[in-house]
């Protein structure tokens, strides 16, 4: 695995940090969408004035593909809600994922997002954090199918072949191919724990700790389930679940970190 430099966000005793992933906005699949959006905004809305940094941990998007002068349309509530808390002075962190790969400059130069595209190790209030989305390291792509996908997805060459399609037909295609895969996951059922020795990220962050044991906190997206379990006296790991039906997310406030679920009007942040 390709390590992206390690990065050190200033700490604060007065402000916590926030994680959350896979909204998977805009999912034809879903229709309850706009409402999922909203109540994404008013999350976010919620926690300006506590957060000192937002990680989004990868799929916030059901599709994302970048053209020189085109985005993919709609969130504009989202978008601007991330644009807010940045002119606030509120770092937010995107993770790219298996949906949103795609990106190349819009969200950092239009919305003040810092992107990262490889795995972090952040330093938060003198705990290590390790970051990503996770689809890379839950042994999917241990199968030659998923591999070659991913670089087909990855490959530049590929990429400048479909900004040559026309927006109307590649992002149509996208969010089409992103709806039908929402819709044979849910055919076969909503994700489950697979236990320590089968869960893919589970194995990868033992075996990383093996090399790297300073880490405190392994902070994953992906897998759509709620998990937060030990891996030793001094490392925890969690995934993030989802924002579409359970809307998780992990806040830490400089000493303890947890989970938790956003019920509107009553979830006191």
């Amino acid at each position: 695995m390709q390590r992206s430099t390690d990065k050190t966000v200033a700490a604060s005793v007065m402000k916590n940090y926030y994680f959350i992933s896979d909204a998977h906005l805009g999912c034809r699949a879903l229709e309850h969408r706009r409402t999922q959006e909203r109540r994404l905004v008013r999350f976010l809305d919620d926690i300006k004035d506590k957060a000192e940094a937002v990680f989004m941990l990868g799929d916030m998007f059901d599709f994302w593909f970048e053209y020189r002068h085109v985005v993919p349309r709609g969130f504009t509530r989202f978008l601007g809600k991330v644009s807010e808390l940045t002119d606030r002075g509120v770092e937010v962190h995107f993770f790219v994922g298996n949906h949103d790969m795609w990106m190349s400059d819009y969200l950092t130069t239009e919305c003040g997002v810092i992107l990262h595209r490889e795995a972090s190790t952040i330093e938060l209030c003198g705990k290590e954090f390790f970051l990503t989305h996770g689809h890379r390291h839950d042994g999917a792509t241990d199968d030659w199918k998923t591999r070659l996908m991913f670089a087909c997805f990855e490959s530049p060459l590929l990429r400048r072949c479909a900004k040559a399609i026309h927006p109307r037909w590649f992002v149509n295609f996208g969010l089409n191919w992103a709806k039908h895969s929402r819709q044979s996951h849910q055919e076969k059922g909503e994700p489950t724990y697979q236990g320590e020795e089968k869960e893919g990220l589970v194995r990868f962050a033992r075996q990383y700790l093996q090399t790297h044991p300073n880490i405190n906190y392994f902070i994953f997206g992906h897998r759509h389930i709620d998990l937060d379990i030990f891996l030793n006296r001094n490392t925890r790991l969690l995934i993030l679940g989802e924002w579409y039906s359970r809307f998780t997310y992990a806040v830490f406030d400089g000493e303890n970190l947890y989970l938790d679920n956003y019920i509107e009007g009553e979830t006191k942040l």
